[in-house]
């Protein structure tokens, strides 16, 4: 899908030809779209790196053209891992600014819905910006999800005698993981970009500037707050599995026992011997209140033990 937005006095709006001052949003393009990239002045290969799972954050300058990569955090519930993270490619070419990804993420809305009333497709510099300020927010909030997602796992857990809620931890643990790398990377890449002076030409670009690298340090503390807090709560939890597995396994050895006491006494009086008992009249409900007393005592001493 290849979208063209420019801003005009009505606001944001979409058009179907390419034009000056225009930002051409290229998401998972078809071969047609891609060679309508290339025929407005993006090399194939910015375009394969944008494309690219693998590929890190960086940034490459030129007298012509500034390409910037950045990872975007995506979510993807049907994925083994839900939250992952994916390029973005930022291509400044002359007047116009070509972003391309693979995914339709979720930054996008902020930017064409007109959350933010200074965006201008013109000031390609402030736009690709805001792309940095909404990918660090994104990042942010997706953060917030896996803390809500982890404490429904916690409550889980405190009873569970199974792995499934431990591997489910360790699901999220992998999302923080990729979450990191992408966010140090791109702090990386955003570090560069302010020692080039690029995006210095306004005042209003460089407190935005400020602002996206507090919001992406934020991002990176947070990430590896909940890193090592959900280590620790997986460590824990381990152990707190095998207590819940020992109580089970003990409450059913003193049913057991319990259980085998009126058994021990019916084998005794079922001895083909003499016995007590054996001429009285009441001698089979004798023999069943005492097993049952047996029993019951046994099972009051565990009580008070907490074995049972």
């Amino acid at each position: 899908m290849l979208t063209i937005y420019k801003t005009t006095e009505q606001g944001l709006e979409t058009l179907e030809m390419i034009a000056n001052g225009a930002w051409v949003n290229a998401i998972d393009p078809t071969p047609e779209e891609i060679e309508k990239l290339i025929n407005w002045g993006m090399e194939m290969d910015y375009i394969n790196y944008s494309l690219d799972q693998d590929e890190m954050a960086r940034m490459e300058r030129d007298e012509d053209y500034t390409f910037i990569l950045l990872r975007i955090p995506m979510y993807q519930p049907e994925s083994d891992v839900p939250y992952n993270t994916v390029p973005l490619g930022i291509m400044i070419l002359g007047n116009k600014i070509i972003t391309v990804c693979r995914y339709n993420s979720d930054i996008f809305i902020p930017l064409t819905n007109g959350k933010h009333r200074y965006l201008k497709t013109g000031k390609r510099y402030r736009l690709a910006l805001y792309i940095f300020l909404e990918t660090a927010a994104r990042y942010l909030n997706l953060l917030r999800e896996i803390n809500r997602a982890t404490e429904l796992v916690e409550d889980q857990l405190q009873k569970s005698t199974r792995n499934r809620e431990v591997l489910e931890l360790l699901k999220y643990q992998k999302c923080l993981t990729y979450f990191s790398t992408a966010l140090r990377s791109n702090e990386v890449m955003m570090e560069r970009v302010q020692k080039t002076q690029l995006f210095n030409y306004y005042e209003e670009d460089q407190d935005l500037l400020e602002d996206v690298l507090t919001e992406n340090q934020q991002a990176i503390q947070m990430t590896s707050i909940n890193t090592e807090i959900l280590s620790s709560m997986m460590d824990a939890f381990a152990s707190i599995i095998s207590n819940n597995l020992n109580g089970i396994m003990k409450f059913l050895a003193s049913i057991t026992i319990i259980l085998s006491l009126p058994t021990m006494i019916a084998s005794f009086f079922g001895m083909n011997i003499e016995l007590p008992l054996e001429q009285h009249p009441l001698a089979f409900p004798i023999t069943l209140l005492l097993s049952f007393g047996v029993s019951m005592a046994v099972a009051i001493i565990f009580w008070k033990r907490d074995w049972l």
